[in-house]
């Protein structure tokens, strides 16, 4: 079979991989560094925003011409790398590079202006999350957190929570204790 045939020589098939992984290195770098909410709920700007994005950088994986060879190559690399993460997150180093941290937005009533900065969250994200839990009072509220998938959960006061369920969160000992 001569893949010239089908638009895609050896040289091609290299550059796609190559492309292919730095580009999904890139942007789990750049989920890193601007925070796990970039990805997490899209507005309609944002969602216009990551189509151009996607636009641009399959463009830029496949090159002048793309071909359906050169796409299925470049899905096929994309989709092995996301496998190969995923078991790579069962090591403790892979998953701390990969996994962003949940960090505690809101300890009780306070809003925690260094972790809503950290994380890249504005506070009427937060009030929004807190209307839409139902919390009519800020002193209804145990804690506001940013989940490593990027949702916000809110927890009510009112009973003590298990110091399991907040392990390895950012800030969770400026969560009150007493209820």
């Amino acid at each position: 079979m001569n893949w010239l045939e089908f638009g895609l020589d050896g040289i091609d098939a290299v550059r796609i991989i190559v492309s292919s992984i730095a580009f999904y290195i890139g942007i789990i770098l750049l989920v890193r560094v601007f925070g796990q909410r970039t990805l997490a709920s899209l507005s309609s700007f944002d969602l216009a925003s990551i189509i151009a994005l996607g636009a641009i950088i399959g463009r830029a994986i496949l090159g002048d011409t793309p071909t359906l060879f050169a796409g299925l190559l470049a899905l096929a690399t994309l989709l092995m790398l996301q496998a190969l993460t995923g078991k790579a997150r069962h090591f403790h180093q892979i998953a701390s590079i990969v996994n962003s941290p949940a960090i505690v937005l809101m300890a009780g009533g306070e809003l925690l202006t260094d972790n809503l900065a950290r994380a890249h969250v504005d506070p009427a994200e937060v009030y929004s999350k807190l209307r839409m839990a139902g919390i009519r009072h800020r002193a209804e509220v145990a804690c506001v957190i940013l989940e490593p998938t990027g949702q916000i959960s809110v927890t009510r006061r009112g009973a003590p929570i298990d110091d399991e369920l907040l392990r390895g969160v950012i800030g969770a000992e400026r969560i009150p204790r007493e209820d």
